[in-house]
């Protein structure tokens, strides 16, 4: 099974006001729900519009040197975000991707393996936030260890990392 996410890299090109965006300068970015596909917009921290409501995630870094390698980082309060919003959804996709951010989060120690409930076939994790107590269940798609990486590529994309 291949999963695909169409999502732009960084378009280091402003949303707003269609000006490139240069190595070093702030920059927000806000990942949206288009049509049922994840579609990500920068802009210069001057044609930011705020918040946008409608956003799964939203945030601020600065434009990587294309030339220069980066270490790879997790804003974990991002991969949270994420991981919430998409608690409702049913795309496929959707289950993979937020199923992945969980995974990720385990990694980071943002979540904790509680146990494993099944129904009619299914296996969901249960996941608690150390943090704030809060209880969360994922879908087990299942997924190869090929889909996992392929999924936390997409991932790591989307969110600006790479």
């Amino acid at each position: 099974m291949t999963t695909t996410y169409p999502i732009l890299n960084h378009t280091r090109v402003c949303a707003t006001t269609g000006r490139p965006l240069i190595p070093g300068e702030k920059y927000c970015s806000a990942l949206f729900d288009e049509s049922g596909q994840f579609v990500r917009k920068d802009y210069s921290a001057a044609g930011w519009p705020g918040p946008p409501n409608d956003a799964f995630a939203f945030w601020t870094g600065k434009v990587p040197d294309q030339h220069q390698k980066r270490r790879l980082t997790f804003d974990a309060e991002l991969l949270m975000e994420c991981f919430v919003r998409l608690a409702e959804e049913t795309d496929p996709n959707k289950v993979h991707f937020r199923y992945v951010v969980a995974l990720l989060l385990l990694r980071r120690k943002q979540l904790r393996f509680e146990d494993v409930r099944r129904e009619d076939g299914q296996e969901f994790l249960q996941l608690k936030c150390p943090k704030t107590g809060s209880a969360f269940e994922v879908l087990d798609p299942h997924l190869s260890e090929a889909d996992i990486a392929r999924v936390q590529e997409e991932v790591v994309k989307v969110l600006g990392w790479e």
